[in-house]
């Protein structure tokens, strides 16, 4: 949430209309939530989160196209 937040502001009014794209799953919708706050229309991620429904609904609820890759682009 504080990464989505922290681009929003730094993106201000470019937010709008933009897509976002994350290098890490979301773990819950809040993201989302705050993504469609700045005006997102769509998100893409590599998904994998055993609660991935839960972001799909918040995207669903804020008409956020949400693209899931499948591929992690980093590993713990």
């Amino acid at each position: 949430v504080f990464s989505v937040d922290i681009a929003a502001k730094k993106a201000g009014e470019n937010a709008k209309g933009a897509v976002m794209a994350s290098d890490a799953m979301f773990p819950f919708p809040d993201s989302v939530e705050q993504a469609a706050a700045a005006g997102i229309t769509a998100i893409i991620h590599p998904g994998g989160s055993i609660r991935d429904n839960e972001s799909i609904e918040a995207a669903d609820k804020y008409n956020i196209a949400m693209v899931f890759t499948g591929v992690r682009h980093f590993l713990h």
